[in-house]
């Protein structure tokens, strides 16, 4: 397990989310995670929906499904799976400033929801989902076992756990690891990144059984190259993305640098993509 060089705190992550609103918006947009290219001419749009296709197929998302979204950004991903696949949808985010975007979008919704918590203080209710999606939250996680823990008590039993995570190799090289992964876990927030074989070893600790891994890396790292380009036009051409980055105040800017960082490390291969289903024993219950 790669770690940062100190122990990330909820607050650390909410401060960091909160900081960089605005510029995450700009760059990334509503979806705040990767895109899955399978075909080249594919657009960033197109990439990003196919990513969030996937995990609803591996999920079995379908009309009625309740399920929970840890880490749900700005509910974009939980917004597709209620317009498009008529899931009943559950968002958790540690950010107000992403809660207050997505339900300043729909104020009158009540599905999806949105709520502010910290994962591992949940207070969702046992058994009551029966796909918990993660989509590049759980390196934010202090307590990878906990993390775990919880998405198996509040899967049914036949649900299904989605995980999409940024990984690193097995056996990273030392220099790797001192000037790639562990500086992005330090200014990503990351409190660490995982292995394959430590996500599914968790899983199976959590009383859960893995169905499958899929190493996506190569279709998801064009995702750096188009974000440092965004951020590179940015600074050309708006005045505020220079005030921000070259002169503010704020730690958690050096993401907008470490985005480089990022695509060297997939360039190499020590940084890895990963997409881990693990399924809850028992019988799946009806919607």
């Amino acid at each position: 397990m790669i770690h940062a060089s100190s122990h990330v705190q909820p607050a650390d992550v909410a401060a960091h989310y909160d900081d960089l609103d605005h510029f995450y918006r700009e760059v990334w947009g509503e979806h705040v995670h990767h895109g899955l290219w399978t075909e080249r001419s594919q657009t960033v749009e197109q990439a990003t929906r196919a990513l969030i296709d996937e995990v609803a197929k591996l999920a079995h998302v379908g009309p009625g499904t309740p399920v929970c979204d840890v880490g749900c950004g700005y509910g974009g991903t939980a917004r597709v799976l209620v317009r498009d696949y008529g899931a009943r949808v559950t968002g958790l985010t540690i950010s107000q400033a992403q809660q207050k975007y997505a339900r300043e979008l729909d104020p009158h919704s009540t599905n999806p929801v949105y709520l502010v918590r910290n994962w591992l203080e949940n207070g969702l209710n046992s058994r009551s989902f029966h796909a918990v999606i993660v989509i590049e939250s759980s390196e934010h996680m202090p307590d990878l076992r906990q993390f775990f823990s919880e998405c198996a008590r509040v899967l049914a039993p036949g649900g299904r756990l989605v995980i999409c995570a940024w990984l690193s190799r097995q056996h990273p090289r030392a220099w790797e690891r001192r000037f790639l992964l562990e500086p992005i876990c330090r200014e990503g927030r990351l409190e660490g990144m995982g292995t394959e074989g430590e996500y599914q070893q968790l899983a199976i600790d959590a009383g859960l059984r893995p169905v499958s891994f899929h190493d996506v890396s190569q279709a998801v790292k064009r995702t750096w190259t188009i974000c440092a380009g965004r951020v590179a036009r940015g600074l050309i051409q708006n005045p505020s993305y220079r005030q921000f980055l070259l002169h503010g105040t704020s730690f958690n800017r050096v993401f907008a640098w470490t985005l480089l960082r990022i695509r060297l490390a997939y360039g190499i291969g020590a940084m890895r993509y990963g997409i881990l289903v693990a399924e809850k024993p028992g019988t799946a219950e009806s919607g």
